[in-house]
């Protein structure tokens, strides 16, 4: 019998946040790209725009909102995925198949991004995450707070899926040709694979998620938002595309990153 470490279940919300730290200047130029009316200036015009209007530390504008997203959404997501598929695996005496892992990451993303839905709101529109959930609240109502709560649910499915999937997978994946060992390397490379199928699954719908949070009466709906975006063109849905992939897997692999030395250092040791 030996021990085995797996991920307790606020690991993720802790790991994601950390990652957010690094990664949230990037998220909040992205935030200004995608609510452009039309394509004026692209990533580093965006960035010089910010700090010539204020200053650096405007980079960091509303990441206490952020930091309140990770522990709502990211820490849900992980929790479900990682404590019912440690489980499963427990129960199987083995690895769960993909289909079974996409089927979970999509479930626990829904919730996350459901859960999450308030302070990605707070995060869009607002610099710090206590203030802004309680000018909404009073201004706007609670239902306000769940706007866009159905497009948030479904990016999250897909970005946990790319993200909590994948990088399983590609994990599993990378061990299983014998060169590499459960080793930082392993755990990079499978997580710039992982950022990049995330990437590419959610733009989309990152997109109408962020102009619908962003306005308060331009769009009367998800669809109503859909098709005012389509009206700009096909390349609308990817606005902002590379600095998306630029913050996403740079996040992903910190968060991966953090989360495997997490659970290496103070996982919980479960006997096999």
């Amino acid at each position: 019998m030996q021990g085995n470490r797996v991920s307790r279940w606020y690991f993720g919300g802790v790991s994601a946040s950390a990652a957010a730290c690094f990664t949230h200047p990037l998220d909040l130029i992205k935030v200004h790209l995608q609510t452009q009316q039309e394509v004026r200036v692209r990533m580093i015009g965006m960035a010089l725009n910010v700090v010539r209007r204020e200053d650096y530390l405007a980079l960091y504008s509303g990441l206490s909102a952020s930091l309140c997203r990770q522990m709502t959404y990211s820490l849900s997501r992980f929790a479900i995925y990682e404590t019912v598929r440690d489980k499963m695996n427990r129960e199987k005496k083995g690895l769960i198949p993909f289909y079974q892992k996409v089927m979970l990451g999509a479930f626990g993303g829904f919730t996350g991004g459901f859960i999450g839905t308030p302070a990605d709101l707070v995060n869009v529109r607002y610099a710090h995450a206590l203030d802004g959930l309680l000018r909404v609240w009073k201004e706007e109502g609670t239902r306000k707070l769940f706007s866009g709560a159905t497009v948030a649910s479904t990016r999250g499915a897909l970005v946990s899926v790319g993200q909590l999937s994948c990088y399983d997978q590609s994990k599993q994946l990378v061990l299983a040709t014998g060169y590499l060992t459960d080793n930082i390397l392993t755990h990079f490379l499978a997580s710039v694979f992982a950022g990049g199928c995330a990437t590419v699954l959610c733009q989309p719908l990152d997109v109408v998620k962020t102009r619908l949070m962003s306005s308060k009466v331009e769009y009367g709906g998800v669809f109503h938002c859909l098709t005012e975006t389509a009206k700009l063109g096909p390349e609308a849905f990817y606005k902002g595309l590379v600095p998306a992939a630029i913050r996403l897997v740079p996040h992903t692999v910190f968060t991966f990153i953090f989360l495997e030395q997490l659970r290496r250092h103070f996982g919980a040791v479960v006997v096999t």
